[in-house]
């Protein structure tokens, strides 16, 4: 039987010197991603997250139009500053809102009745980067971040890899930032920044988890051949792998009826092997030697628990082999506690 993460170890980035530990706190639902959060909620999650071992938090400008870089910031102040690491993103610029624009409010961006404050700018200028970390520092109350994350270069490829990723690596030199990368729905991008760049990590969302593996064809490969590190999100699929049902969410719009169904199968397997979907689809990842951590989103104490409660909970190397034999995994996905030729 195979227990993902019993501790909660620390693993490099690439070989940047910059450690996570092996499951990190998504700051977008501390953000109100979805529906609002309380700031005393917020600061609650990220307390009970530190409380049992998370050393790695993620964010982003985008997040609640910095309302989720001022939480953590806040919720963090109190921590020694050696002891967690930091991660945040450049390529949208906030910029403030004037007038009849502040009576809407940030749902169409997925923060539904939080005031539009500010309006996001794409800028993947080196100019709009350097900005925008600084911006980010002064939100979070900081000095420093620890990885900084290209934020969905998706319809700004060029300008993306010609100025934003080698005002980064600047950056880095400097010592301003630990460690560099990417953060995008898909893997293709992120593919050529891991063989184009000297990038130390790369972070994908919603394409590695037991309904998705589009990033195993080629991403993760490259990953592990040049020693490079991918942080996966999204191991929920946006709730399908949490709880799935008809009517569900999948990858940020409404579940397609087959993956409704197939996550409804492998809940069913998980069930047979005592346990909890939500257990089988945070350990997935893990099997892959390319994988640093996983980061999970939590609205509350309640949830930071249950995210280490799913994470710690045994997972047996028959699931694997049944969700194998029912065709619900490919065969070549490696799996957790699994050896590979």
């Amino acid at each position: 039987m195979t227990a993902v993460g019993r501790q909660l170890r620390h693993r490099e980035l690439g070989g940047s010197g910059v450690e996570v530990s092996e499951l990190a706190l998504g700051g977008a639902p501390l953000a109100g991603y979805g529906a609002p959060v309380r700031e005393e909620d917020a600061r609650a999650a990220v307390e009970r997250a530190w409380q049992l071992g998370v050393r790695c938090f993620d964010t982003a400008p985008h997040y609640g139009i910095g309302l989720g870089e001022r939480r953590l910031g806040a919720a963090l102040a109190d921590k020694p500053r050696a002891e967690y690491t930091l991660s945040t993103k450049v390529g949208r610029l906030l910029i403030p809102n004037e007038g009849a624009a502040l009576e809407g409010d940030d749902a169409a961006e997925g923060f539904p009745g939080l005031p539009a404050t500010h309006r996001r700018e794409w800028d993947f200028s080196a100019a709009g980067v350097r900005r925008s970390l600084e911006e980010s520092l002064e939100r979070l109350g900081l000095d420093r971040v620890d990885l900084v994350l290209i934020h969905d270069p998706d319809d700004h490829e060029e300008q993306a890899f010609r100025e934003a990723y080698p005002e980064l690596e600047r950056m880095r030199a400097e010592g301003t930032v630990g460690a560099i990368g990417a953060g995008m729905n898909q893997a293709a991008m992120l593919t050529r920044f891991v063989r184009d760049t000297d990038v130390d990590a790369v972070l994908l969302a919603g394409h590695y988890s037991l309904l998705d593996q589009d990033g195993l064809a080629e991403l993760l490969p490259a990953a592990a051949a040049r020693g490079r590190s991918v942080i996966v999100g999204g191991v929920y699929n946006a709730g399908l792998l949490a709880d799935p049902r008809p009517g569900g969410t999948y990858n940020y719009g409404p579940a397609p009826a087959p993956m409704v169904a197939k996550a409804l199968r492998i809940k069913e397997v998980a069930a047979r092997h005592g346990v909890p979907l939500r257990a089988a689809a945070l350990a997935f990842p893990y099997g892959h030697e390319a994988v640093a951590t996983v980061l999970v989103g939590v609205r509350s104490a309640a949830e930071a628990e249950d995210a280490l409660r799913m994470f710690r909970h045994p997972v047996p190397a028959a699931l694997w082999e049944e969700l194998r034999a029912e065709g619900l995994l490919p065969a070549e996905a490696p799996v957790p506690g699994e050896e590979r030729p």
